[in-house]
């Protein structure tokens, strides 16, 4: 309990330091990829709740998991989340949570196509 708390609060003083670091690097400049990556946020947090229910319905209809649409929706929201979060940090967050290949780690049983598989002999 108390590692989440302090992780809690480090990450606001993380993001900035980060800002100040790209601040005098980059002077001004600074403001564009901040508001560009605000804008990118925005923009998958709007355009996930519009496709939300499209996912689940293509899930139900094709006899996936629901819960792996779900998984889908939530990682875009809350990298979209992230994004508009301002700070080079929750950036980067949200980039790894974007390209995570989240899909490979999960523990689906493998569809029964009604096809098995394997070699045989003929005994005389």
């Amino acid at each position: 309990m108390t590692l989440l708390l302090l992780a809690l609060l480090a990450f606001p003083l993380l993001e900035i330091w980060g800002l100040v670091q790209l601040g005098q690097a980059l002077g001004g400049w600074i403001l564009l990829p901040l508001a560009l990556s605000a804008f990118v946020g925005w923009a998958l947090i709007r355009g996930e709740r519009r496709l939300f229910a499209q996912r689940l319905e293509q899930a139900r209809a094709q006899g996936d998991m629901l819960l792996c649409a779900l998984l889908d929706s939530g990682r875009q929201f809350l990298a979209g989340a992230l994004l508009l979060f301002p700070g080079v940090v929750s950036d980067l967050l949200a980039l790894l949570v974007l390209l995570l290949p989240w899909r490979s780690l999960s523990t689906d049983p493998p569809r029964d196509e009604g096809v098995i598989e394997g070699e045989y002999h003929r005994l005389d």
